[in-house]
């Protein structure tokens, strides 16, 4: 899987949404596109949210916009007068995510705009299988653009990896905060949808997006817990450097991902939860 590589030449403007403070910024092939900043909030771990989350929705037919990794060295910004804009490109050298900017797109409403059934479960699917947060009717992440719809922002997603804490478990929670969906109400598709997904969904297919994550961005520092308790090993020792901590990292993932679509009834889970709304 090749996601391409570009450096950012340009910072356009910031886009004051939430406390990520992502940017409108240009790069090096001349497209603009929206950056996530590994200096933000929840640093790197947004970002393989957001990749993984993206490529995910991609897999299974919805429409993403092309993600791209983008390089910001230590001279970009440096006209940028706002000092937390450049405390935040400060602490965002190396790669960083960027998301082809949809210009003139609107945000979708989804009780004013048409969005047919089948879309609307394969929505929910996605979002039930990688635990996200973020599609309410509040903040939908959804846009029209060019007549169709298109997901944005994936960062909310996986927030098992903001404590690590027994992620086999998580891997199976039935995750109560698809009652909120903001298409949950249109998902009356799910059996049909499920057996398309499953279809082309694989295990292999999943590595491959895994496989994709940038090593330093599963580089980060977590000091919190020891790595015996964060990846189940018997022996703490077993994960001593840098190497081993982004492989270990990675496998847990990877084998998070394989776990839910083997083990879990999404098709249920989202049909209890659609039976409590209505």
């Amino acid at each position: 899987m090749e996601i391409r590589k570009q450096n950012l030449t340009r910072y356009i403007t910031p886009l004051r949404e939430g406390g990520s403070l992502p940017a409108l910024a240009e790069a090096d092939d001349g497209f603009k596109y929206v950056v996530k900043f590994r200096g933000s909030g929840h640093r790197e771990k947004a970002l393989i949210a957001d990749f993984l989350g993206g490529e995910i929705a991609r897999a299974i037919g919805l429409r993403v916009p092309e993600q791209v990794f983008l390089n910001l060295d230590e001279y970009f910004g440096q006209a940028e007068g706002d000092e937390e804009i450049q405390d935040l490109l400060k602490w965002s050298q190396g790669l960083n995510l960027g998301v082809h900017y949809l210009q003139g797109a609107m945000t979708l409403d989804p009780y004013a705009n048409p969005v047919d059934e089948a879309t609307a479960s394969r929505i929910v699917w996605l979002d039930m299988f990688i635990t996200n947060v973020d599609r309410t009717v509040k903040n939908t992440n959804m846009l029209i653009w060019n007549r169709e719809l298109w997901l944005i922002d994936h960062g909310a997603s996986f927030y098992f990896h903001h404590s690590w804490s027994d992620w086999e478990k998580s891997a199976m929670t039935q995750f109560p905060y698809i009652k909120d969906h903001a298409l949950l109400h249109k998902a009356t598709r799910m059996r049909e949808v499920d057996r398309e997904i499953r279809s082309r969904l694989t295990e292999a297919k999943l590595d491959e997006i895994v496989d994709a994550l940038p090593d330093e961005w599963l580089n980060w520092d977590d000091t919190s817990a020891a790595a015996s308790s964060i990846f189940n090993t018997e022996n703490a020792d077993s994960v001593d450097n840098a190497d081993d901590l982004i492989n270990e990292r990675r496998e847990v993932y990877r084998k998070f991902l394989h776990k839910r679509l083997r083990d879990m009834d999404i098709v249920k889970a989202v049909e209890d939860a659609r039976a409590k709304q209505i």
